[in-house]
């Protein structure tokens, strides 16, 4: 990972954020010597929980019947 001092970053920082964008590799920010800040590129969250549960349903069949304990595999 690149890294680059606070007071570098501060004379460079539009430079610096195109390099990230253009190459995907996060920057470390030191002060000190001390990481402080990752810049990194924006990556947009996946998919909602409930997306992800709706993904998953192969079938959904009398939904208003209630379930018993034979439907459990964990019981078993």
């Amino acid at each position: 990972m690149n890294q680059i001092s606070k007071s570098q970053f501060k004379a460079r920082a539009l430079e610096l954020f195109r390099e990230v964008e253009m190459s995907g590799e996060p920057l470390i920010v030191t002060d000190r010597g001390a990481p402080v800040l990752e810049i990194r590129p924006y990556q947009a969250p996946d998919q909602d929980a409930l997306a992800k549960v709706r993904a998953a349903i192969l079938f959904f069949d009398n939904s208003l019947e209630p379930v018993g304990e034979d439907d459990w595999e964990a019981l078993g």
